[in-house]
Formats: structure tokens, sequence, C-alpha cells
């Protein structure tokens, strides 16, 4: 567990930083809308199944089995429980604020992966509330690795907004591989040494 570094808002729990979803069953998990949201509105405070249930107008039964299967994956935990009527109700939070999608051990890539996610999500946004920019750098994978340890931080520093307003909004990154040429060797510097 953690603590919130300055600056970041925090859910009313204690959770990790970055979770590296990289299993098979954290893929499945993932692949859901409704599982999405789940975590996406945990990250405000830690909710009850029919708290979920309500927020996102679908029967407390459906939730449930969306809770059980990020719990199994262990993307979602229960944070506290208190008595209601001699029952224990159970609060679910995210283990880490930072979930990074990663190529599970001999397996394929993910088949639905956060890119097709925010594609999803951004077809009818205002383009007035729509920021995005693509690169691309002819660097070797070790240098697109740490460059992607930074953009971690920065997603981080995202979550970690204090959270208020009625809008939601994303925020996307990936470094990946492409199949884009690249040009040969420089035949002149050859020629001038």
């Amino acid at each position: 567990m953690s603590t919130v570094p300055a600056g970041h808002s925090a859910p009313d729990y204690d959770l990790d930083e970055i979770v590296v979803a990289d299993a098979s069953a954290q893929h499945k998990a993932l692949a859901s809308d409704v599982r999405s949201q789940i975590l996406d509105l945990v990250m405000d405070r830690a909710a009850t199944v029919g708290e979920l249930a309500e927020a996102l107008d679908r029967p407390r039964s459906s939730l449930a089995h969306h809770v059980d299967v990020l719990v199994d994956a262990g993307l979602l935990k229960v944070v506290r429980t208190r008595k209601v009527r001699a029952i224990d109700e159970r609060f679910y939070g995210r283990v880490a604020r930072t979930i990074v999608m990663s190529r599970h051990e001999g397996g394929p890539a993910p088949t639905r992966t956060f890119l097709t996610e925010a594609l999803h999500e951004s077809q009818h946004t205002d383009p007035a509330g729509f920021w995005s920019t693509l690169r691309h750098a002819r660097i070797p994978r070790e240098r697109a690795e740490a460059f992607f340890a930074e953009v971690a931080e920065l997603a981080e520093r995202f979550s970690g907004l204090e959270r208020e307003g009625g809008q939601m909004v994303g925020f996307l990154a990936a470094v990946y591989e492409t199949d884009l040429p690249v040009l040969p060797p420089d035949s002149t510097i050859e020629e001038t040494a």
C-alpha cells in the first residue's frame, strides 16, 4: 500500500501506484466497458455493488458478476466492510491508481486494448474537448521502455488530479512498435569522412 503523492487526490482507501495487467484473466477483465467504468468510479471513493449498480443503471446481480471478475483478476479488492442488518456490506476499491496493459506471458497481445476503448469513448466527443498528438521516433526498445516509464508517471499524476466537476475526462498513452519504414544509413556521411 502506498501513501498519496503530494498534489494527488486520493480515494478514501489505500492503493498502490501501478499494477501491470499481464495475465490473460486481467486482459479479459479489462475487455468490458462495464468493468472499465467500475474501475473509473472507484477512483473517487470505495463503493458497494449497490452503489455501482445505481451509478451505472444496471441490475445489481449483473454488477456483482463484473465486480467478482475484477476481484478474481486482482484489479479490484474489498477495502472495508460495514454491518447492515446483520450482513457485512463490502466496499470495493482498485488495487492500483494506474493499470499498465502488457502482453501476458506466452500469449497474444490483448484483443481489446486501451486504444480501442478510448476510440469508443471519444466517438461523440465535442472537438473542443479532445486533445491528441501522435509522434514516431526511431529508438531501441530499451529507450522506448524507459520513455514509457516517464509517461506512466504522468498518467499517475493525471489519475491523482483532484476530482471535481461533472465531466469525466480520459487520458490515453501508448508506446508501441510499428512496421513503418526507416531510411537506410546516410551514404553522404561515409563520403565526407
